[in-house]
């Protein structure tokens, strides 16, 4: 999600729900059909023989909360997944881990990489277990190595490693200016980018410890993803984007031909509003599908003081956003992912109880885009709504040690893009697509 430097307001309620947990009965073991993978075949996915779509959503946390240690909450994962599968959702968008932030932004903790190779394995040991778990409810993921953004320490991490200082603080005068300026230094400085393909080699020749398995033959990963958001940060720069990102894809494929590859592009908006560059960029051997995000606020599509307003504009926005993307997954003949979209509640303000109609009509518009496109045999494989709060609860409006994990990042108003398993509005729509896009 891209970054946010400003809050209208903030509410916290308690609100709860009882649901009826479905825990996953299946074993798994050392082998697996190939089948079970999900793989490309034109612009669709499959898996086992049939047309693979879903809804999906974002649990970025889920390696933290379902580890062992500082942040883990292996009681509370299982219970969120089973709540999620119950009520349709099949994918989730996870995390490897947070690596070391920057002194000046408000990072995610604990960190899976504390120095360049020094991993927490407790962390790791965390995305075992949910990749093991997800197996048992039939359920995928899509897993992002990095982050352009530095609420996960992001392109941040390694340019500190390089000499570079900690990234600018983005909620001061200028600081969102001087952080593009910042990262735009991760496309162009070779210790860095060689200090990611590590990093990536290291992740994708992991052994799960918990099912015995190489990563490689996990059947529940659905794809890697090489970074959350990448950018390039500059109009310079987008050639070299387009350089590590295919280096990037292929040192993948070099070690795991087994699982999809993705981008976590937000589409052209997140390659300097070039949509040239945007497909040349997907239409690489090595990528396998096209990604987009929307964020009709923070894009200006509705008015950051008032988004239910402007909830026909955003919708009109996204509509063209999506059709220009699904032109261009036709012509590269590849699926496409809406994996990031987002709606505030009523009045843009934070927390639990807040009323939540305009985000019901724009996830409401976004899944009738999937559904449409399943009627179809459209490109639109699937969606990931940002995202999952579940039984999450806000304690303050930044996010601290101790806190709830939420979909919200640290340095977000905590609660304002959550789903909470008390928006039962919203769940029953969830539900509702769920069913309908694989009828």
């Amino acid at each position: 999600m891209v970054a946010i430097f400003a809050i209208t307001a903030m509410i916290f309620s308690a609100c709860s729900t009882n649901h009826k947990t479905v825990s996953g009965d299946k074993k798994y073991g050392k082998e697996n059909k190939k089948s079970s993978f999900v793989t490309k075949d034109g612009t669709q996915f499959m898996r086992e023989g049939k047309p693979y779509r879903y809804i999906g959503t974002n649990l970025w946390y889920a390696s933290i909360l379902a580890s062992e240690g500082e942040g883990g909450n292996r009681e509370r994962f299982c219970k969120e997944v089973d709540h999620l599968k119950s009520i349709g959702i099949t994918n989730l968008r996870i995390a490897t881990g947070p690596d070391a932030g920057s002194d000046l932004a408000n990072p995610a903790k604990p960190y899976l990489q504390t120095a360049p190779g020094i991993f927490n394995d407790t962390i790791l040991k965390g995305l075992d277990f949910a990749i093991a778990e997800l197996e048992k409810r039939g359920m995928t993921a899509v897993i992002y190595l990095n982050n352009a953004w530095d609420w996960s320490g992001g392109f941040g991490f390694y340019l500190k490693q390089c000499g570079y200082g900690d990234s600018p603080n983005t909620n001061e005068d200028g600081g969102y200016n001087r952080y593009v300026e910042y990262c735009s230094n991760f496309a162009r400085e070779p210790k860095a980018l060689e200090m990611y393909y590590s990093y990536i080699k290291s992740i994708i020749s992991r052994t799960n410890s918990i099912t015995g398995r190489a990563y490689r033959d996990e059947p529940a990963i659905m794809s890697w993803q090489l970074c959350n958001e990448p950018r390039a940060f500059s109009k310079e720069n987008m050639e070299l984007l387009a350089k590590w990102i295919a280096k990037a894809a292929a040192l993948i494929k070099s070690i795991d031909n087994n699982h999809l590859v993705s981008t976590g592009s937000e589409g052209y908006i997140g390659c300097e509003v070039d949509a040239e560059l945007c497909e040349r960029i997907h239409a690489d051997k090595n990528i396998d599908y096209l990604t987009i995000h929307i964020w009709p606020v923070n894009w200006g599509w509705a008015p950051r003081s008032n988004p239910d307003s402007g909830i026909g504009n955003a919708c009109t926005e996204s509509g063209k956003y999506i059709d220009e993307h699904i032109a261009m997954a036709k012509r590269i003949d590849k699926p496409l992912v809406i994996e990031e979209f987002g709606y505030s509640r009523k009045n843009n303000i934070s927390g639990v109880d807040i009323p939540t109609e305009s985000r019901d009509i724009f996830y409401s518009f976004i899944f009738e885009q999937v559904k449409k496109s399943a009627d179809e045999k459209g490109p639109i494989a699937g969606c990931n709504f940002w995202g999952w709060g579940g039984s999450g609860r806000p304690r303050d409006l930044i996010w601290k040690p101790g806190d709830d994990y939420l979909c919200d990042p640290p340095h977000e108003p905590q609660g304002w893009y959550s789903v909470f398993d008390c928006d039962t509005t919203t769940i029953d729509i969830i539900k509702k697509y769920a069913i309908e896009i694989n009828k």
